[in-house]
């Protein structure tokens, strides 16, 4: 996006052999997914439950890269839509990819055990697209227990970790790490739950509906003179229903940030596009939050027409008394209001997560 001026163990993958996909079904409208029945759901009551292939980068397997592990599925399921898990053991995987398999599960052994790791920026002569580690573009990917990083730092500019472009997707226990532009939600109905988030600049941002729930976002130390931006998200028309709902959560200074917070103000969000929907709810806002909350991008850019929310957080961040004035900024008070940014509203959460496994709280 635009640039600045702007321990755990294996044993995680047993609540996560989950998520089988049945034919579609329509739902409000829209063609939610069906998961697993009732019998495949013991599956995560099994100690060790075996996954359809495993990645080792030891050399203990046959797969020693991710890659070369996506490569072979179409080979190895009879067809598409067959659930199809892949476990990655503890390592470091130096790999760029780019995966457009629907139904995969990705499971690792935890968030900083099994790392996806590049370092591709815009300062190092890649659009900020192709700076992307780990993309997926096909429905219903389920990851748990991976860490997304790009190590590209902060001097490189826009450097993403992870860009989902799929539908129905569910990050549970995942870490993302990384600088300007780390998370791109870029298209669909997204969900994350008790993960972890390190950015600076802009570094949650696209035009996804996504909630992020129970999760804790680190604000790290960025360039000189920058100020940090949690979200930039790019909702372009009134009558788009996209928008980023972050929920339970914490903001928090990272251990780089945090003795130097008072030199770089930290701002909940930016209006990427005119019509940015961005609401924090319910979430602890530390010291580093700069009492105006929130950020213009272009002079007055969408400032009459985005929507900004703030409902019942906490923490000394989280006074609304000297937050920006703008049209588009709500102190919500009404939990009516509020409750449109929850995961049964916003994503239409009940009709395609219950069976899932993964934990989520439907409302306030």
């Amino acid at each position: 996006m635009p640039s600045q001026n702007h321990s755990t163990s294996s044993t995680l993958m047993v609540a996560f052999m989950m998520l089988v996909t049945l034919p579609m079904h329509a739902c409000n409208h829209l063609a939610f997914p069906t998961w697993l029945g009732e019998e495949e759901r013991n599956l995560l009551q099994t100690p060790s439950p075996t996954p359809n292939i495993m990645v080792a980068k030891d050399g203990t397997t046959k797969y020693t890269t991710i890659q070369s592990a996506f490569d072979d599925v179409p080979n190895l399921r009879a067809k598409e839509d067959d659930r199809f898990i892949i476990y990655v053991k503890g390592g470091t995987y130096g790999e760029i990819l780019d995966m457009n398999l629907a139904n995969i599960m990705l499971v690792g052994e935890g968030i900083g055990l099994t790392i996806i790791t590049g370092n591709r920026s815009v300062g190092g002569g890649y659009s900020t697209w192709n700076s992307t580690t780990f993309a997926v573009s096909a429905e219903r990917f389920i990851a748990r227990g991976i860490t997304f990083q790009n190590t590209a730092g902060p001097q490189n500019g826009m450097a993403v970790a992870l860009r989902s472009g799929a539908n129905f997707s569910v990050f549970y226990l995942c870490g993302f790490e990384g600088y300007q532009d780390t998370l791109n939600v870029h298209i669909g109905y997204q969900f994350f739950r008790d993960c972890e988030i390190h950015g600076t600049v802009d570094f949650i941002f696209g035009f996804a509906t996504a909630v992020i729930q129970n999760s804790t976002i680190y604000v790290r130390k960025p360039m000189e003179g920058q100020p940090n931006v949690i979200t930039a998200h790019g909702r372009s028309t009134l009558e788009d229903k996209s928008g980023i709902s972050i929920q339970n959560s914490r903001v928090l200074a990272s251990p780089d940030l945090k003795p130097v917070q008072h030199l770089f103000p930290t701002y909940l969000g930016r209006p990427w596009r005119p019509y940015a929907r961005t609401v924090f709810m319910e979430t602890f806002l530390d010291t580093l939050i700069n009492p105006a909350g929130w950020l213009a991008f272009n002079g007055s850019l969408g400032l009459d027409t985005l929507y900004y929310g703030e409902y019942k957080n906490t923490g000394p961040g989280a006074s609304i008394t000297g937050r920006v004035k703008w049209i588009g900024y709500h102190a919500i008070t009404d939990p009516t209001e509020a409750s449109q940014f929850t995961v049964a509203k916003f994503i239409q959460g009940d009709a395609w997560l219950p069976n899932t496994s993964v934990p989520y709280n439907p409302g306030l």
